[in-house]
């Protein structure tokens, strides 16, 4: 096996984010070739991929689950998920606690499906006796759906509990793994996952331009007419795949290729696990450094994920977090701003191409940069 530390990145300025983020060079480089939608060659490069996936998933075909790639960004598979998973007359339960649960409320909304929300707080998981409760009172729903790692914060809601629950009610659960999946162990049987959509450009390393959705063949079989959109239609693009091996409109070929590269070098590094084990060793540097520079973080560690972790800013008034930014930005480092509505904070991503030495090099620039902008930290 390689050693990933090996696998290098071109040194663009490091991106300290949940994706799109920092890719090893042998990604990018596998973008500098050109792919025939239609040719024999790329086809059976997606059937592959979409084998591969499975496998990775610890799923196959023989236990009933498929894979669908959709054109677009990852927002594309969730609503595709989303609009054609539930039927006409069925309704949805979603789960939300941050701007991407947020976001299903919106899309469920403009595609017109009946469905009912249960806020939380933002740096609350939900509550589960509620989800019962409400699953028990109104027998209509048929679908839950929620996010595993709400990003606005860096929470990780409780997949396989809120699953026991959708389970008890028989009903069908929806999962936005956008940033997890691939970062950190998901154990489908466990949560009874119907679906669960994420995308190449967060934990797989790899660039934007598709998602994938898993889905239990039975469901997606039965969901033919539910779909609210041409393009989006998981069904119709599913039977594309399976008989002529093709997207049913132009896929995204360079996106491809580099996704073929980074499921390449996760298998070398090891696979989920490993990867899992890298990046919470990224996100101890980065608790233990950013503890001892002062800064607090947003979220208790019992709900804090490994992927991205929000920080509250320092309370000094001569703090302006553009300033700051920008300096890290001429030191060669990015981070992101806050999403928070409750409280000012900045993120940090522990994903993507990065090791501890370069949570270790963020840590030192962030020092200099609170120095020369003159900051306290003090409490």
């Amino acid at each position: 096996m390689n050693d990933p530390n090996q696998i290098s990145a071109a040194r663009d300025k490091l991106l300290f984010t949940p994706g799109p983020l920092t890719t090893s060079l042998s990604v990018k480089q596998a973008m500098l070739h050109d792919a025939g939608s239609w040719h024999w060659e790329f086809n059976n490069l997606v059937g592959q991929l979409r084998q591969e996936l499975l496998q990775q998933a610890g799923l196959s075909r023989e236990k009933g689950f498929e894979l669908v790639f959709m054109q677009g960004s990852g927002s594309f598979g969730v609503e595709a998920m989303l609009g054609s998973a539930v039927p006409p007359d069925g309704k949805l339960l979603l789960l939300a606690n941050g701007t991407y649960g947020e976001r299903m409320v919106a899309m469920a909304e403009y595609l017109k499906i009946p469905s009912t929300v249960i806020r939380s707080s933002e740096d609350q998981t939900p509550d589960l006796d509620e989800i019962d409760r409400t699953l028990e009172s109104d027998p209509a729903i048929t679908h839950l759906a929620s996010v595993h790692c709400e990003t606005t914060t860096g929470l990780l809601n409780p997949i396989e509990k809120i699953g026991q629950v959708v389970k008890k009610h028989q009903c069908i659960y929806l999962v936005d793994a956008m940033s997890s999946f691939g970062g950190m162990p998901i154990d489908f049987d466990e949560a009874g996952i119907d679906y669960l959509v994420s995308s190449p450009n967060k934990c797989f390393e790899g660039v934007p331009g598709f998602s994938f959705i898993f889905a239990r063949r039975d469901l997606l079989v039965a969901s033919e007419g539910n779909a609210r959109s041409l393009c989006l239609d998981l069904l119709a693009q599913w039977k594309c795949f399976e008989g002529n091996g093709q997207f049913r409109y132009t896929p995204p070929t360079h996106s491809i290729l580099a996704f073929a590269q980074a499921i390449r070098e996760m298998e070398e590094e090891g696979g989920i696990k490993a990867r899992t084990a890298r990046y919470a060793s990224n996100h101890r540097a980065l608790m233990k450094g950013m503890k001892r520079l002062g800064f607090k973080s947003y979220l208790d560690a019992s709900v804090q994920s490994d992927i991205i972790t929000s920080f509250h800013f320092p309370k000094d008034p001569k703090f302006n977090f553009q300033e700051f930014y920008r300096s890290l930005s001429d030191k060669g480092f990015i981070i992101y701003p806050g999403k928070i509505s409750q409280a000012d904070t900045f993120r940090i991503g522990s994903i993507g191409r990065i090791f501890p030495a370069d949570i270790d090099a963020l840590l030192a620039a962030i020092a200099r940069t609170i120095e020369e902008l003159d900051i306290s930290l003090q409490a």
